[in-house]
């Protein structure tokens, strides 16, 4: 762990710092909008196929960066985990409860802690140095490069955000706002705080995780040094989001071997390792696919399938919100992997790993934290929107680490996508929603 202070600033971090030029088309852009962009500029993808942690070196890059921040902000302890590449921050309490002649009494509220994650989806490319502000959007097409468009007829939610600017891709890359929104929009409400004192909070931590967008980014968090008796992962999609479920999540991960000879000798020979593959694919419920399904359903998603007839590999993810019909999902992938097993003689290898758990009712026994961000949102003009996440953050396992973590939005829309977008106002909207959260009552 690397603790900073003046002495010891990485000079890593500082050439895309808060000192830095401001790009000429963001001059007299807001700061969250300058940290944005600050961020993007610089690719964090994670690799699933990695077996360090982080899985990607480049990851420390951001993470030197916001260390740096935090520390010319003027936040306290300041921290760098040099292993795993998690960074950690505090603003301490200003609440003076035995105060002077003006002070307010209050009681300390709990400790409340704001996480988001550093690194972006591992297959659209992660350089968004690209990006930019098309402004006043009129509800019309944005041509992004010349084979790929933003169409409302094509993404309807357009339409919500006439005359607002919005922050768009070039059409080939990641924008990166899961999660570096989340991160733009923290670390400016942490300034502000540190440097408004009129505004009353308690103990406020800060955390930046590795790895979330491959389902292993609370696995080396430290619950106990981050000291905070509760969190918000800011990590949702669009403006008032609020979500407190999320599906229970595994991956599955396939091996075959076949047997491989001549086509024109293969009779009562070959095993075909790719048509094996893609037998189990078809032996899957084919209406539970992430294209057929909303809402509560969960699914089976093939997310890789290569190989020849020697030897392939398939990937799948599986997906439930409800803790009965997720095991059974699993249930029935063992259950395909041995009928072709025993149809095949025993050449396929199937492990599954579990990734994470729906918060929901370990959330529940704390339900003011649901309470407060509706009433957060609500006073910035937001109406809140309680849906279920059809996916996972750090906050499922972190909750199920004594962390209770509900999820707040970004503002961002097309995630894991080249057409990924995001309004300004909703980036400055949340910086106000999480100043209102941290607020002492």
């Amino acid at each position: 762990m690397i603790y900073f202070n003046e002495a010891n600033a990485m000079t890593a971090g500082s050439a895309a710092g808060s000192g830095a030029p401001v790009r000429a088309d963001l001059v007299g852009s807001s700061d969250v909008v300058k940290r944005f962009f600050r961020y993007i500029s610089l690719d964090t993808q994670s690799d699933e196929d990695s077996t360090t942690s982080p899985s990607t070196a480049k990851q420390f890059r951001l993470a030197r960066l916001l260390a740096e921040e935090m520390l010319e902000i003027g936040i306290s302890n300041v921290r760098l985990d040099d292993h795993h590449c998690y960074v950690y921050g505090e603003i301490p309490s200003n609440i003076q409860t035995a105060g002077g002649p003006t002070a307010e009494a209050l009681v300390e509220p709990p400790a409340l802690g704001f996480i988001a994650h550093m690194d972006t989806a591992p297959r659209t490319p992660g350089d968004a140095s690209n990006s930019r502000i098309h402004r006043n959007y009129d509800g019309g097409v944005i041509q992004l490069n010349e084979n790929v468009a933003l169409d409302p007829e094509v993404y309807p939610e357009l339409s919500n955000y006439v005359g607002c600017d919005l922050i768009v891709t070039d059409g080939v890359s990641l924008l990166g706002s899961d999660d570096k929104a989340g991160i733009a929009e923290i670390m400016t409400m942490a300034a502000r705080l540190v440097n408004d004192p009129s505004i009353r909070h308690g103990k406020i931590g800060l955390a930046f995780t590795s790895d979330e967008e491959i389902g292993r980014g609370a696995d080396y968090f430290d619950v106990e040094g981050f000291g905070m008796d509760f969190a918000y992962t800011v990590d949702g999609g669009e403006l008032g989001e609020l979500e407190y479920e999320n599906f229970n999540a595994a991956e599955a991960r396939i091996k075959i071997t076949g047997r491989d000879i001549h086509p024109g000798s293969a009779k009562g020979i070959m095993v075909n390792a790719v048509r094996i593959a893609a037998e189990l694919d078809r032996l899957l419920p084919q209406e539970q696919r992430p294209e057929y399904t909303d809402g509560y359903d969960g699914f089976f998603h093939i997310t890789l399938l290569n190989g020849t007839e020697a030897e392939a590999q398939s990937r799948y993810i599986i997906r439930d919100h409800d803790a009965d019909l997720f095991q059974q999902k699993i249930d029935l992938m063992r259950k395909c992997v041995d009928y072709l097993n025993v149809k095949y003689g025993n050449v396929i290898d199937l492990v599954i790993r579990e990734q994470y758990r729906n918060m929901k009712e370990l959330v529940k026994p704390h339900m003011f934290l649901i309470d407060n961000a509706k009433s957060a949102f609500r006073a910035c003009g937001v109406e809140p929107k309680i849906i279920a996440i059809r996916g996972g953050t750090d906050g499922a396992r972190l909750t199920y680490e004594g962390l209770p973590c509900p999820n707040l939005s970004t503002g961002g829309l097309n995630f894991h996508s080249n057409t990924e977008y995001i309004p300004v106002q909703s980036l400055e909207k949340m910086v106000d929603v999480l100043t209102e959260l941290a607020r002492a009552k």
